[in-house]
């Protein structure tokens, strides 16, 4: 598999069919897979979809809409009619965020090996993006108080993604300069150790005691094993 490709590598909706799971081809025999995981889709779903924000709009809404009635004359059975006409609209676009967050992470699998960080996201139409260390400036992690956490990636030069096709594994406001990120990680705080030591040891920095981070529960197994340990 080539690893210089920022582009997408492959496309279709049918993972049944991928040579290994979560990558568009098997890995090469001397590239190992450290960690292989999909975001948590509550999460995501909290701070890429922002749906307890749209919950909030939505409970203000109909308050000032019971107030308004009563304001104006109306009893407090008018208030709660006119209150229970926007309970639908609510609930369909809030029902829709947390579906669109669940396929979000459903459909997506982030891969960690000693060579690069591969994406692959999309509900309709998949696409599988190819990062090589050698095109990564930086990477940052924010953490979440349930344990989760996003990483960030930062691009070198000339290598860019355009946002919309990223969106929402994608670090929000930097559209200029697209970051792609993992979202909504389980364990975050491993993961980011063990992409901290790769891109280390990929920029020539000696790896010390670093440890393959087991998948998630409720993620898929790696198609092959796992290493039980990088070290220099």
């Amino acid at each position: 598999m080539k690893a210089a490709n920022l582009t997408p590598a492959n496309g279709g909706d049918d993972h049944d069919f991928e040579p290994a799971y979560g990558l568009p081809e098997k890995l090469p025999e001397r590239e190992h897979m450290l960690w292989q995981g999909s975001p948590d889709w509550k999460r995501l779903t909290r701070s890429a979809l922002h749906v307890r924000g749209l919950a909030f709009y939505f409970g203000v809404l109909i308050v000032w809409r019971g107030a308004n009635t009563l304001a104006g004359g109306g009893s407090a059975l008018d208030a709660l009619v006119s209150m229970a006409w926007l309970l639908p609209l609510a609930g369909l676009a809030i029902g829709t965020l947390v579906g669109l967050g669940w396929l979000a992470a459903r459909t997506s699998v982030y891969t960690v090996t000693d060579r690069r960080v591969v994406m692959r996201v999309g509900i309709v139409l998949t696409v599988t993006f190819n990062l090589p260390y050698s095109a990564i400036a930086s990477a940052s992690v924010h953490h979440h108080a349930d344990g989760t956490g996003d990483i960030a990636l930062a691009l070198n030069g000339d290598a860019q993604i355009a946002y919309v096709h990223l969106w929402p594994h994608a670090r929000p406001w930097h559209v200029r300069r697209t970051q792609p990120m993992l979202r909504a990680l389980p364990r975050a705080r491993e993961v980011a150790a063990l992409l901290a030591g790769a891109l280390a040891a990929s920029a020539g920095i000696p790896r010390r005691g670093l440890h393959a981070v087991a998948p998630a529960a409720g993620t898929r197994e790696a198609g092959e094993a796992m290493p039980e340990a990088l070290t220099a």
